[in-house]
């Protein structure tokens, strides 16, 4: 059905507002989750290393990203976007339910083995139900989102720009709540968080309008209030207070905008009504879907779990890779046992299977145009891909490099010779990475011990080598810099999306593979930072946080360059029929992303596989900043030869974009 311009909110349909609500706390829930995922697993009750903790989070965030695929498909056939959305609403909310469940409080009805079993099988259950519920939900919201708008409306770009605001408020939400309860008080009290907001955004689905609007407003002042209260730094007292003021103002908008006119009864409705009772095995249709989405569970468990040390090809058969002094053939040796993997192959396999469904779509069932329009999405989807690859780094390598190297501690005073020789009391933080207290030498794991042991509180013997070592009690939680990214993008998401309108007016708008080409080109500059920053660290291998904090932002400017327009991108040159598919294809675009990431961040990974609980160490700082350093220059100078082949071959794909027919109906 095409939609109709009825009462609007700023300009844009009410539904709008109802759709970036859902969507921001969604994800609240998968960025709270991200950013606790990788310390949880090399600081919890698992204890794995960095190459066990990498592959599980490129095994696990790359079936996120390639379920949409399908998800898609059986929306654009079967369920209707709506359908699909709660239902992966329900499946993504007994996951974070699951990862909020410790283990521990089975207390003396059974033993340490069976509760660290329970807990392993909890963990791998959660991810599994998270993987399902976003190939339903994540897709489709999306394409409700553009079903809100005639084909043609030029608002449609600055309704995905608004919604992929709201994209990120929830993920600036997320490390600050999520992340910042999960390393101050307990994991699972900070993946328990993750469950609450993802509660709320499906109830905003399923719920009269009337009440969806007090909720909205009631969250959103409640999320707010507490976002503050819970801080005693200044600065991020200050940041938070900035992303709780975005949060009520949103939610002020919303609730306005719901009592205009509340979601369109027919937005997302299933396309054919009558196949939703038709029988599958004797059980309705609408029924059937959701018992066969269980049944895959156990077997996404299995490849997840078993992406830690199963390969079936050898390391032997990759040894002359791993062993040449090349980089490409290193990278080439990671690359093919990693897609050895059984994630990795069902994610390879997907890939050709979509690759080829487009392609039969375009070369035989499609018009000129509408080849043309498919071929650009194609090429689009693999600089795209490029581009998550790299950026998906926050996520693992850079939020390792956070941890490990980046100066996060405001000092009220650092020790001098007036010290040396007397002893200090002083709360163990970042700043004592490197340094010996009597004979223990103090590094991440140690650090890490001590907080959970609650014993940071210590007396300190200074000698001379302590001498310009800092004293504080505050330190930035590590997982807290994941909200920069958000943060950055709520700062210049509506700036930016002025620009475009601005430009666009005098006929001076970028086409969207130029815009493409400046996002790479913003990212490669951001990792040039980090790079730079690391050649730059102090003596004990520590790297001043504004070098990171630039590097987010010039990744922040590159996202907001790509991202967004490549979602608009996709509902504009879809054909109708295929809409709902090229949005999985992006996804799974990303997903392929995440697993490249992952292989990646590998390269930076730091040799502890014994893991925290059977005596492995992280080394100093100033053995492993040069690690990271030299890899996020590679990806920085990568990045920038991506952007220049893009800007070369964007005359073409513009052509090919056929711009002066898009506001003809779809077929």
């Amino acid at each position: 059905m095409t939609p109709t311009r009825s009462a609007t909110l700023f300009g844009h349909p009410p539904g709008l507002y109802a759709l970036f609500f859902a969507e921001m706390w969604e994800r609240f829930s998968y960025y709270g989750m991200r950013a606790l995922l990788v310390f949880y697993m090399l600081k919890g009750f698992l204890g794995y290393g960095d190459t066990e903790a990498y592959r599980v989070y490129g095994a696990y965030t790359a079936l996120v990203y390639m379920t949409p695929f399908v998800g898609g498909m059986i929306a654009d056939r079967l369920l209707g976007a709506r359908r699909a959305v709660v239902l992966g609403g329900l499946l993504m909310a007994g996951g974070h339910l699951l990862m909020g469940m410790d283990p521990t409080l089975l207390g003396d009805s059974a033993d340490a083995s069976t509760r660290h079993d329970l807990g392993v099988l909890a963990f791998y259950t959660a991810l599994a139900l998270l993987i399902v519920g976003n190939g339903f939900f994540k897709p489709n919201i999306s394409t409700m989102v553009g079903s809100l708008y005639p084909q043609g409306d030029p608002r449609r770009d600055g309704g995905f720009t608004i919604f992929y605001i709201g994209i990120n408020l929830g993920a600036a939400m997320a490390p600050l709540l999520c992340g910042y309860v999960g390393e101050r008080f307990g994991w699972h009290l900070g993946f328990g968080l993750a469950t609450v907001g993802m509660l709320v955004g499906l109830a905003v689905f399923v719920i009269p309008s009337a009440i969806a609007r007090v909720l909205i407003l009631a969250s959103a002042v409640i999320t707010a209030v507490s976002m503050v209260g819970l801080q005693d730094n200044a600065l991020l007292l200050v940041v938070n207070g900035f992303v709780a003021v975005m949060l009520v103002l949103a939610g002020l908008s919303a609730y306005v905008a719901l009592g205009r006119e509340g979601l369109p009864a027919h937005l997302g409705e299933a396309p054919d009504p009558t196949r939703l009772s038709a029988p599958v095995l004797g059980i309705p249709t609408q029924f059937a879907v959701p018992v066969a989405t269980l049944l895959t569970v156990p077997v996404l468990v299995g490849l997840v779990w078993s992406s830690r040390f199963v390969q079936l090809i050898p390391d032997a058969a990759l040894a002359r890779l791993h062993d040449s002094p090349w980089t490409l053939m290193n990278l080439a040796g990671t690359l093919l046992g990693e897609v050895s993997t059984p994630a990795g192959l069902i994610l390879v396999a997907t890939g050709l299977i979509a690759f080829g469904y487009i392609l039969v779509q375009a070369l035989r069932f499609s018009t000129d145009t509408e080849r043309d329009r498919l071929l650009v999405i194609l090429v689009m989807l693999f600089f795209s891909m490029l581009f998550w690859s790299f950026f998906e780094q926050a996520g693992s390598s850079i939020n390792n490099f956070t941890d490990r190297n980046v100066d996060r501690v405001f000092e009220t005073r650092t020790l001098t010779e007036a010290d040396v020789g007397t002893t200090v009391p002083l709360t163990m933080t970042q700043e004592q990475l490197g340094y010996t207290n009597g004979a223990a030498l103090i590094t991440m794991d140690v650090l890490d011990e001590a907080r959970e042991d609650q014993a940071l509180a210590v007396d300190w013997p200074v000698s001379a080598d302590d001498v310009g070592m800092g004293l504080s009690d505050t330190e930035i939680p590590a997982s807290t810099f994941q909200s920069a990214n958000p943060v950055f993008i709520l700062l210049f998401g509506v700036p930016l999306s002025l620009l475009w309108t601005w430009l666009g007016q005098r006929g001076r708008e970028p086409s969207t593979p130029v815009k493409f080409g400046l996002g790479l080109l913003q990212l490669g500059l951001g990792f040039l930072a980090l790079y730079i920053g690391a050649r730059l660290h102090d003596p004990r291998g520590m790297v001043a946080m504004t070098w990171l904090l630039l590097g987010y932002a010039l990744q922040t400017t590159g996202e907001l360059s790509l991202s967004p327009v490549g979602l608009s991108m996709i509902t504009k040159l879809s054909p109708a029929r295929l809409v709902s598919t090229l949005m999985g294809a992006w996804f799974l675009a990303t997903a392929f992303s995440s697993f490249l990431a992952a292989i990646i961040a590998a390269f930076t990974g730091v040799d502890h596989s014994a893991g925290a609980g059977s005596g492995g160490t992280i080394p100093p700082p100033i053995e492993t900043v040069g690690v990271y350093g030299d890899v996020f220059g590679t990806i920085g100078i990568a990045a920038l030869v991506a952007a220049a082949i893009l800007f070369a071959l964007s005359p073409w794909l513009t052509a090919g974009m056929h711009t002066a027919t898009l506001e003809e109906p779809a077929p």
